[in-house]
Order: C-alpha cells, then structure tokens, then sequence
C-alpha cells in the first residue's frame, strides 16, 4: 500500500551530463502539505532535481515517487504535478481566464466545470475582477499570481515552483513571500520551492534542504539550519556566521575545533576590560571595519587571538557618525556558550 503521507520521495538520485555530475545521490522524503525549499548556489543541483521530479529530467539513476507511486519513467503529464517558472510563460494572446483554463481546455474538461475552477482559482490568489485582463495589463505579482493559479487549477498533489520571484523588486518580493505562505496553508497542497535566495526559504519553509555540489549538506526547520548549521558550507551560505578555529578557538573557547557563533548573537563591549559571565566567552579584538546599514550597523572585530569576527548591532540610540567612529577601537566581544556550536569538518 503506497504510503500516502509522503508526498515526495527520491531515492539515490542522480544525473550526470557527460562527465559532469550535476546530482550526485539525493535521498529526500517530503510530506504531504509540507512547505518544502531547496536551497543552494547556482549550479549546486537544485533545479535539476525540481526537473527531474518534474519529469522533464530522466535520472541517471535513482528513483522518483509521488504519493508511494513510482513515476521516475512517466512522462510529464502523467505525474500528478505541475510547474510554475521564474517567467511565468503566460500566453500574452489569452485573457486572464483563458491562460487559467487553457490546461483544463487540453484535458478536455467541459466548459461549465472549468469556468467554475478557473473562477475558484482566481479567487484563490486574490484576482476577482481580472478574467478579461491580458498579461500585459498586469502588474509582476499579478502576473505571478495567475500562473499560481494556472498551476492550481489542475489541483495538483505538489507544486514545483523554481524561482517564481526572482524576477520580482524587493519591496513586491516580500509581499508575495508572505501571500505564498499564506495561500500554501488554505490550499493544502505540498509546495516544493526552489530558490538561491536564503532569506526566502527561511521566510516561508517548514523545511530546508541546502544544497551544494549536487549534493543534500543538511535538512531540517529554518530555525535548525540557520541556529544549528551542521556543516562550514551551511554556516557561510544560510545568512552570516562567524567560523572559530586553530589557534583562535584555543584561545578564546579553550578547545580545538572549528566553532560557528552568528553576528546578532554577539555583544560588543566598548570597554576592552568588561567583565564576562561564567555563561560566556569572550574575546579581546579591534574594530577594522564599520559597515552602518540604517536599521543596523555590521562591526568587523580582528581578534587578538587571531581570526576575524562579525557583529550585528541594532541602532537604538546611536547615529551613524557615531558608530563609524568606532572604527580602530578597542572592544570585548562577548557572547553566551549555548549560541556558539561545533562544526563538522
């Protein structure tokens, strides 16, 4: 009996293109009405995977299951997906509704139901009111909205979705974060989310699976990936971590080992002698650099002990001709011991 609970699961998954191996080994179990994001660097495997699951990517080896089915030699249409692509592909001759129906219209859904669906997706991702519209009266994230919509319509058991905003502002890329997420959660339909952008996948995930070189480095909750990065790769590429190790690490944390503290975690000490809590390290350095962001100012600590620090302050009660004249000073770095974790090699 399939097992229905997973909505995806790839087994040993792997694709070369000639000597190149762009998947090397993938074995991931995704839930049913899970929120799922690959993240990774351009090149790291993400996307073949997405296409592969898709359909439009034969294995090199390995399978691909959806719902306990095994669809690895299924053609596209025969899988129970569907894509939704950076550009969107809308056709600019069709109105809104028309580019709505257009895959119930190749199904040969009659016309009375797939009014009635196309409708109900519309309104799902709140467009009521633009059926008649072509794609170039629309806005960006109107024109995204309508290719979610086009993809729901077919009631789909998972969502591809590769980089739908990356074609977006910043300010309309927030928006349309949050209105996945909430659209994700009153559809119920298992979202698998492809995106290079780390902020993205915190945002809206369940779960992350980081990606690099073809390979899976680590899964698990946004919070476990960003607190508890368990490889350097992760550390460095999910937000900002500050990497302990060699003679530093001996030094300041009385250990050998290479260690990851991020930079809002730690406290930065105008006074180079101020004292340190039997709960904390702490580490003597001067500022090289002040980075003032608005919101925030980012100091780059050299440690006496060696190594380079970052730090991130808020700018409560301090300007920014007051923090860059940090700059060249002496400071403590401190920070409590449950925030600073091991690294494997």
């Amino acid at each position: 009996m399939p097992d229905q609970s997973v909505a995806v699961r790839l087994r040993g998954l792997r694709k070369s293109f000639g000597p190149v191996e762009a998947v090397a080994g993938v074995d991931l179990e995704i839930a049913d009405g899970e929120f799922f994001a690959m993240l990774g660097p351009s090149g790291s495997g993400k996307t073949t995977v997405l296409r592969m699951i898709a359909g439009f990517e034969s294995p090199t080896a390995g399978s691909v299951e959806l719902g306990g089915r095994d669809v690895t030699r299924l053609a596209p249409f025969e899988r129970d997906v569907n894509t939704v692509f950076q550009d969107y592909a809308l056709f600019p001759h069709m109105s809104v509704l028309d580019n709505v129906e257009y895959g119930l219209r190749v199904k040969k859904v009659g016309r009375a139901e797939r009014r009635e669906r196309a409708t109900a997706a519309l309104r799902s991702v709140r467009l009521e009111g633009f059926e008649r519209r072509g794609p170039a009266q629309l806005s960006g994230g109107q024109r995204q909205r309508v290719a979610l919509a086009r993809a729901l319509v077919n009631r789909p058991r998972v969502l591809l979705l590769d980089e739908p905003l990356g074609a977006l502002d910043l300010k309309l890329r927030e928006e349309m974060q949050v209105e996945l997420k909430e659209l994700q959660r009153e559809v119920g339909i298992t979202f698998l989310f492809v995106t290079h952008d780390q902020e993205e996948a915190l945002t809206m995930s369940d779960r992350i699976a980081v990606f690099d070189r073809g390979r899976i480095e680590q899964v698990g909750t946004p919070a476990e990936v960003y607190e508890r990065p368990s490889t350097p790769f992760v550390a460095g590429f999910v937000g900002t971590s500050n990497l302990i190790s060699g003679e530093a690490a001996k030094a300041v944390l009385g250990r050998d080992g290479t260690f990851s503290v991020r930079p809002e975690k730690l406290r930065l000490a105008l006074d180079a002698d101020a004292p340190v809590g039997a709960d904390e390290h702490g580490a003597i350095g001067t500022v090289a650099e002040v980075v003032y962001a608005g919101a925030a100012t980012r100091f780059v600590v050299d440690l006496d002990a060696g190594g380079r620090l970052m730090v991130l302050q808020q700018n409560r009660d301090v300007s920014s001709m007051e923090v860059t004249e940090l700059r060249g000073a002496r400071v403590r770095l401190v920070w409590n011991r449950r925030h600073e974790f091991a690294i494997v090699p």
